[in-house]
């Protein structure tokens, strides 16, 4: 396993949708326990595939990924996730490895059911909420070009991406 370096906001790469996922063999499964890895050393919940430079629809997951977490970790791996129910409102606090140092609330489906592939290419769905369904929703804007950035109310995120653009020039 790498740990890949993880692109910061305003690379151009983090605004580009990816592609469907179509070889299910020991190169998928090696870039997912990549992202793994690379999400547990970086102290995420959740990565996707866009957000080291591949831009194939693939997502990790492990809410127990924090060393202070007494649960064991669980990650979880989804390939071509789609969402095909949602419910409920709810706002989280989110933060994002591509855009660190920052949080905000956003504003989610509380619960959602999604369909997807595992890494050996079977088709699985599976029904999540709270945390977990917000964080996969998070990951999802990945897949499609999208920060979380984009579901702020208009003013703040303008206020926030001059922010992020000016610590970007000063790095």
């Amino acid at each position: 396993m790498s740990v890949l370096p993880v692109l910061q906001f305003p690379h151009p790469l983090l605004r580009r949708k990816s592609r469907p996922v179509e070889d299910f063999g020991e190169e998928l499964a090696a870039l997912a326990d990549d992202l793994l890895e690379t999400m547990y050393v970086k102290g995420g919940i959740g990565l996707a595939a866009p957000q080291v430079g591949q831009l194939k629809q693939l997502v990790v997951v492990d809410l127990h990924a924090s060393e202070e977490d007494e649960q064991p970790r669980a990650p979880r791996v989804y390939v071509n996730p789609a969402i095909v129910d949602r419910s409920g409102e709810t706002l989280i606090e989110e933060g994002c490895l591509s855009v660190p140092e920052f949080t905000a609330e956003v504003k989610r489906a509380r619960r959602i059911v999604i369909q997807f592939r595992n890494v050996k290419g079977e088709p699985e769905e599976e029904a999540l909420e709270d945390l977990a369904a917000a964080c996969l929703q998070h990951e999802l804007d990945h897949l499609l070009g999208k920060l979380f950035l984009e579901r702020l109310p208009p003013l703040k995120r303008q206020m926030v991406k001059k922010r992020l653009a000016k610590l970007a020039q000063s790095a």
